[in-house]
């Protein structure tokens, strides 16, 4: 019988095989009122009106929606056209800077064009190709293929000649890369440094997998190279950020709304940019409700695990962390936690704290960082935390979990309306912990500052404080991440806020020293990369206590590795901070950021 089946199907058939007596006797309870259910007369309760409620439309109604659907894209789309097409031979004659002249990818036409290129390419493959021809190349061909690839280069000397080859294809590149500004190369210190140090305080160096270390920092590497130095994939993040910015900035309306023009205009924080968390917490919650989020997350999981040889969990939750909050993305795969290895819960801490919420990017582009660096962050860090915890604490378990069966966590609205209300009303826990921990905890350190500051004012030096002190521990690492060496000193105090503190209150301060031309604008941008991740003292408590509230058999392996994890994800920031400072080109990175405090109506002395 088909319910008989469903537990062990969401669980891998894990419960079923090792579950205790009294469990087995809740399912077999639970299937015997199912089949009650099922044996008793349908008319009772009305049940023959939800039933005939919930029957698909007619073949015919959904052809005559569909039809009518497309026609009116197709009427849309072809009055586009012509109107790009009038406007083109009169109006761009004389003013060749309004969004529709010429195509323009990120705005006008160009845009149009991409988003039904985008869409129609999509139908087209899940409903004609996939179906007709996908399944059969990938079982016949792609599948069989595959697998003799694996077997072929997984053999040690194969695997030793495609590594002599990636350090050959690299050093070429970075020769190229650097040639006129060999300076940058200091920039490889710190991602061999923490690989080195990853070796020697492992868990288990025998276990660790260097395909995968390799293979995931290969990724973040090319990853970095296509967002930050080609201008195609530049151009697309730029695009990109550019429009997360504009979508969030929706946000500022409804605030605006609610608490008046003074308190918007002069960009208090707690009413003009932390409700924004509001709009895109709703948002997420209305794209989790219709299943979106799912489909993307497990799609990028997939293509994690497929390229690292990682598992499906810590695969699928470093990808949705591209999207969602440290505590957020963990739901995706409740069901699951109970059975990970303490090396894929170790994985999945390391990605809470090595990437940033989508949830707080109004904030951090309120203080001026870049929108195309934070999403290139993200991005790069997914494939990163898989590589880098692999090498800190290495699989020595077998996975309970594959792709084949999971099942990605569904939301628990009823409809799309209580979706959207509840997304609203979760994010105001999110906006209260925010502010609780701002304020604690820069009070805490300001209490701190005082304590140092008296100890030093008695010996005649009262400029030392608790953040100096701290800062200069960081003087080495910023200079190994590429920093100029006369901009280290501040790099190094904005790194030890965001680790002491948290990258609120970091890259605020980062705002102002960009603002007031105190560091270059490259300096600004591997900045920008190294303190875009939640590793802080307030986000370590956050995640252990919500990773515990959701497996709570767990809570002893959860504190265990949590330090560690906070290391690591703090250390995958900084990794990407160091690719950063190699491709990060000053005129342009000036030039970005003179865009940015234009936008945001502030005066930029970067250059």
């Amino acid at each position: 019988m088909a319910n008989k089946t469903a537990p062990g199907t969401i669980n891998n058939s894990y419960e079923l095989d090792h579950s205790d007596p009294e469990t087995a006797k809740e399912y077999n309870k639970t299937d015997f009122q199912l089949e009650t259910l099922h044996d008793h007369d349908p008319l009772e309760n009305g049940e023959i009106i939800a039933k005939k409620s919930k029957e698909p439309l007619p073949k015919w109604i959904k052809i005559c929606i569909h039809l009518i659907t497309q026609g009116l894209i197709i009427a849309y789309f072809v009055y586009a056209t012509y109107h790009y097409h009038d406007l083109n031979t009169y109006d761009c004659t004389w003013d060749d800077t309004l969004p529709l002249c010429g195509i323009r990818f990120c705005t006008g036409y160009g845009m149009l064009l991409l988003l039904l290129g985008f869409i129609y390419f999509g139908l087209f493959y899940y409903q004609i190709f996939k179906p007709k021809l996908g399944r059969m190349l990938h079982r016949n061909y792609l599948h069989p293929a595959s697998i003799k690839w694996h077997k072929f280069s997984r053999t040690r000397v194969v695997s030793a000649v495609m590594i002599v080859i990636l350090f050959v294809l690299l050093a070429i590149y970075l020769y190229f890369e650097t040639r006129n500004e060999p300076r940058k190369l200091v920039s490889l210190v710190a991602p061999c440094f923490f690989i080195l140090c990853g070796w020697i305080f492992s868990t288990k160096r025998s276990e660790i997998k260097w395909r995968i270390v390799i293979t995931g920092i290969t990724c973040q590497f090319l990853l970095g190279v296509f967002c930050i130095r080609w201008d195609v994939g530049r151009s697309i993040f730029e695009c990109l950020g550019n429009k997360v910015a504009t979508f969030l900035d929706y946000g500022v309306d409804g605030a605006r709304f609610v608490f008046g023009d003074l308190l918007i205009d002069n960009n208090v924080f707690a009413f003009a940019i932390l409700p924004v968390i509001f709009f895109f917490s709703f948002f997420i919650n209305v794209l989790y409700y219709l299943g979106t989020m799912q489909w993307v997350v497990i799609k990028l999981g997939w293509i994690l695990q497929a390229i690292l040889g990682t598992t499906v969990c810590e695969s699928v939750t470093a990808a949705a962390n591209i999207f969602l909050g440290m505590s957020e993305s963990p739901m995706l795969i409740r069901p699951y936690i109970n059975k990970l290895t303490k090396s894929e819960i170790h994985s999945i801490m390391v990605s809470g704290f090595a990437t940033v919420s989508g949830t707080v990017l109004a904030a951090y582009l309120s203080f001026g960082a870049s929108p195309a660096h934070l999403i290139t962050s993200s991005v790069m860090a997914a494939p990163a935390t898989l590589a880098i915890s692999k090498l800190y604490m290495p699989e020595t378990e077998v996975s309970q979990t594959s792709s084949d069966t999971i099942q990605l966590e569904k939301s628990e609205d009823s409809s799309l309306l209580d979706a959207a209300s509840s997304g609203a009303s979760n994010a105001v826990p999110i906006v209260l912990g925010i502010i609780a921990n701002i304020v604690a905890f820069v009070a805490f350190i300001a209490f701190l500052n005082g304590v140092v500051s008296w100890f030093g004012f008695l010996v005649g030096h009262e400029e030392i404080d608790f953040e100096w002190i701290f800062s200069k521990i960081f003087i080495p690492l910023a200079w190994s991440m590429g920093v100029p060496w006369e901009d280290c000193d501040i790099i190094a105090k904005v790194i030890a806020t965001k680790t002491i503190i948290n990258e609120f209150v970091a890259y605020e301060r980062l705002g102002q020293y960009i603002e007031n031309g105190d560091i270059t604008a490259r300096s600004a941008g591997i900045a920008t990369f190294a303190i875009c991740g939640f590793a802080n003292p307030s986000s370590l408590g956050i995640l252990i206590g919500s990773l515990s509230a959701m497996a709570p058999k767990r809570r002893s392996t959860i504190t265990s590795v949590a330090v560690r994890a906070f290391v690591v994800g703090s250390i995958v920031c900084f990794i990407s901070a160091s690719f950063a400072g190699i491709l990060i080109q000053e005129e342009e990175e000036s030039y970005n950021y003179r865009q940015i405090f234009e936008k945001l109506g502030r005066r930029n002395q970067t250059i």
